[in-house]
């Protein structure tokens, strides 16, 4: 059964992210678990001033939480009622950051789905802080939803790759069951002056085609460059529908979320972004 983790603030941009977890997997069994941390928004108040209080408003924004998470529940079946998912809701006192990286463990979860942006939106910008924590420090998948994505078959997903680090046979899988589903076009794209791999760089390669042997291929070299141009050159050229990449040790998406924001590099994400962790777990 695949476990699916939303994080939720109330806002429409999480909805949208529940709704679109719901289309991506509705051929799979899953588990999708909507959860919604608030001891932020306990700690924040003013108000609060003495144990007693603190205790008392906890209280009260569980119960607060747990009314609204219902609420989603029933508007997500409603939206999409489907026999192979089983949705779990859970209010929890802590921290988004800490509470998700527990429940990834605690569930073995695949993957995290959720809005770029939350209730605080900045059209300015594309992820928000919390993304791109979660992406930073979660050692599991993220599925990054835009603000204001309507969804559609993913028809062609795109996947930039250095050809120099072996994948998770996990984490393609489960990539290539979604691909799979919906029998999208897989386009391998190599950033690279050369056009001989080297033998490290073939085995990926290989090994890359073999788990996606039931999709149709496209492999591309694109000579070196502004890579982030040169991806969103090829997302509007070839209409992708979904943006793969990899975070890992010495790769391209490990310099993008070390930025500041994915933004400050130029990347275009309007598309949904699926963050791959190369990372041990």
């Amino acid at each position: 059964m695949r476990v699916i983790i939303v994080p939720t603030d109330f806002s429409e941009n999480a909805f949208n992210a529940l709704k679109c977890a719901q289309e991506y997997f509705k051929y799979e069994k899953s588990k999708i678990i909507i959860v919604h941390t608030y001891a932020d928004e306990v700690y924040e108040n003013k108000a609060v001033i003495s144990r007693a209080l603190l205790d008392e408003y906890k209280e009260i924004k569980q119960k607060e939480s747990e009314r609204e998470l219902k609420e989603i529940r029933i508007q997500a079946m409603r939206y999409a009622p489907n026999p192979r998912h089983t949705l779990e809701t859970r209010a929890i006192f802590g921290t988004l950051l800490d509470e998700v990286n527990h429940l990834v463990e605690d569930e073995n979860a695949d993957l995290i789905v959720m809005g770029t942006q939350g209730k605080t939106a900045d059209r300015k910008i594309t992820y928000g802080s919390n993304t791109l924590q979660i992406i930073k420090y979660v050692k599991c998948p993220v599925l990054g939803i835009p603000l204001g994505y309507v969804f559609h078959r993913p028809e062609r997903i795109l996947f930039p790759s250095e050809l120099m680090i072996p994948y998770k046979n996990r984490e393609l899988k489960l990539l290539s069951c979604l691909a799979k589903s919906y029998r999208s076009e897989l386009h391998l794209l190599y950033i690279s002056n050369f056009d001989r791999l080297s033998l490290r760089q073939e085995d990926v390669k290989t090994a890359w085609e073999y788990r996606f042997r039931e999709s149709v291929i496209t492999y591309t070299r694109k000579d070196e460059g502004d890579k982030a141009q040169i991806i969103n050159n090829y997302i509007a050229d070839k209409n992708i529908s979904m943006l793969v990449m990899v975070n890992s040790k010495h790769t391209y998406m490990e310099t993008l979320i070390h930025k500041s924001t994915i933004d400050a590099v130029g990347l275009n994400t309007k598309i949904p972004f699926l963050i791959l962790q190369n990372l041990p777990r």
